[in-house]
């Protein structure tokens, strides 16, 4: 059973979707991450290099014919980060939809 930890660098929405795109994945190239994620490549470039910096994302350059190709996907610690903060985000959701205990207020 997963841990349930918030993640502050997952959280914020561009991140987390970037994360959840990969975690769906082996790899990902970089143009699909791009088009799914609706992103500038200077905006993917600096999330994917945020979460490179702290071990949740590794990526690959590669040539392909005369063009530099990058593809990613998420490393087990990133893949840990992201379970927990999903098992977080479902407590939290879990807590506040939960009936209340005892007389009304």
């Amino acid at each position: 059973m997963t841990e349930a930890r918030f993640d502050e660098l997952i959280h914020p929405s561009t991140r987390l979707s970037l994360v959840a795109t990969l975690a769906a994945a082996d790899w990902a190239e970089f143009a699909f991450l791009k088009d799914r994620l609706q992103l500038s490549d200077s905006a993917l470039s600096k999330q994917l290099t945020t979460l490179e910096e702290a071990g949740y994302v590794a990526t690959e350059r590669r040539l392909s014919g005369s063009r530099r190709k990058v593809r990613a996907r998420l490393t087990s610690t990133g893949r840990d980060a992201f379970n927990g903060h999903i098992a977080a985000l479902r407590a939290i959701v879990a807590d506040a939809t939960a009936p209340a205990e005892g007389p009304p207020v």
